[in-house]
């Protein structure tokens, strides 16, 4: 069955409009107090996130590897989310290694955002809100009234084989090509309505929080002057987050007519420096970086190898950087590179998993399928349910003449991946080799 079909027991648990259905599926929503349809459970936000948070992350490089730069963000989120309508929910915030712009969440509390977006704010209360923000959309139950349509409803039912082989938005065919899980493809997509919900239940947080409401429109005031740049780095955040002026001007006029007293609260912009400060003295290299992603999404190669290069000589033990110097490596077909700099990255990173899997692509590509499987074996236990990793072990083992455990590797794939080239490769294996019948 292909992963984003339903089986009919599935069909028959979200489609049901029993009397015992309705009751089931109606839920207070906690902001507005009203019922609404809702056929995702707490819980099931909670599993939604677990299951597909640890692949977005990974996406963007994982979390940065500055402690103090983390604690200091996760405490700015922890500060607001004792004032939320949900400060049950289990609530991590979490800055990522990724220079593109944007901030994002999951439904069961998990907030992350970039370093690109953390480079634009200027304050601590612009912090709070753009995390705010975040909350709002957790606390609303934004992501689960979509998936209460089921448009999200394959991953929360656990069927994390929609992961595997999806393509980069931001990176053109990039990942497409490493068999990687793109940037982006595992956030919700929100409405203006929501945006704007999310909007005022930032700045009711942020003021519950002790923070002036012109950190609100300070947010806005740069959200508003880049969705007028539209450069590839914010692409991803504005087709996410849909941008208006209606917005700034909405945060105008509430923190006058809501929060006239507030406007004297701090906005904490010294303390927000000093606790960048390590962020900041890496601009030029993450705008270099910023650039050369670009460029590998426009496929300008060359270009993009010089940005890179500039963005190392400035940081040249950036996570990130490296992997998107190997990435650009990799498209051109140098692949002795790409394992080169894809091992600088998991050296530099040995606990986060695309480290492992560009060299584990770069090796097959240098028939080293020997260390690739190794690279491959890391990738699945650092971030286990992605089915990619059992093909690409049984491909490996397949080539090192190691059939039993191949065989054994492609009727894992099989079982969570029944449609496409790589499933149809796997069966004619696993048929020529005798192990089922055609």
């Amino acid at each position: 069955m292909h992963p984003s079909v339903l089986s009919r027991r599935d069909f028959i648990r979200l489609s049901s409009l029993t009397a015992a259905g309705l009751v089931l599926g109606c839920a207070v929503n906690p902001v507005t107090g009203r019922s609404q349809l809702m056929l995702v459970s707490e819980g099931e936000e909670i599993q939604l996130d677990h299951e597909t948070s640890p692949f977005q992350l990974s996406a963007d490089y994982g979390m940065v590897q500055n402690s103090s730069l983390a604690a200091y963000v996760s405490g700015v989120g922890m500060r607001l989310a004792r004032h939320t309508h949900r400060p049950q929910m289990p609530y991590v915030f979490k800055p990522v290694n990724a220079v593109y712009v944007n901030a994002y969440a999951f439904p069961g509390g998990t907030i992350a955002a970039t370093r690109g977006i953390l480079l634009k704010l200027q304050n601590e209360a612009q912090l709070a809100a753009l995390l705010g923000h975040e909350l709002g959309h957790v606390n609303a139950r934004h992501a689960a009234q979509q998936a209460s349509k089921g448009m999200i409803v394959q991953g929360l039912l656990g069927s994390v084989a929609i992961l595997a082989g999806v393509v980069s938005q931001t990176l053109g065919d990039i990942s497409s090509q490493l068999g990687m899980i793109g940037a982006g493809v595992l956030l919700a997509t929100y409405s203006r309505e929501a945006e704007r919900q999310a909007d005022s239940l930032s700045m009711d947080y942020a003021v519950a929080a002790g923070y002036g409401p012109d950190g609100c429109i300070g947010l806005m005031q740069m959200l508003s002057g880049l969705s007028k740049s539209r450069s590839g780095a914010v692409e991803l955040l504005f087709a996410t987050h849909p941008m208006s002026e209606d917005r700034l001007q909405a945060m105008i006029t509430e923190a006058s007519q809501k929060y006239p007293s507030a406007r004297s609260n701090p906005l904490y912009r010294e303390r927000y420096m000093d606790n960048t400060a390590s962020l900041r003295r890496l601009q030029t290299a993450i705008e270099a970086f910023q650039k050369a992603e670009e460029e590998l999404g426009q496929k300008q190669y060359g270009s993009a190898e010089a940005l890179l290069r500039k963005g190392l000589a400035a940081s040249p033990d950036d996570y990130a950087g490296l992997l998107i110097m190997a990435k650009c490596q990799f498209m051109q077909k140098r692949y002795g590179e790409a394992q080169r700099f894809a091992q600088q990255a998991k050296q530099v990173y040995p606990a986060e998993a695309q480290g492992h899997q560009v060299c584990a692509y770069a090796c097959m590509k240098l028939k080293k399928f020997d260390t690739a499987y190794q690279d491959f074996s890391t990738v699945e236990r650092l971030l286990p349910g992605n089915p990619d990793n059992a093909f690409s072990k049984g491909y490996c083992l397949e080539q090192m003449g190691r059939i039993p455990q191949a065989a054994g590797e492609y009727k894992r794939y099989l079982q969570k991946v029944q449609q496409g080239d790589k499933a149809r490769y796997a069966y004619q294996r696993l048929v020529k080799w005798g192990y089922v019948n055609d």
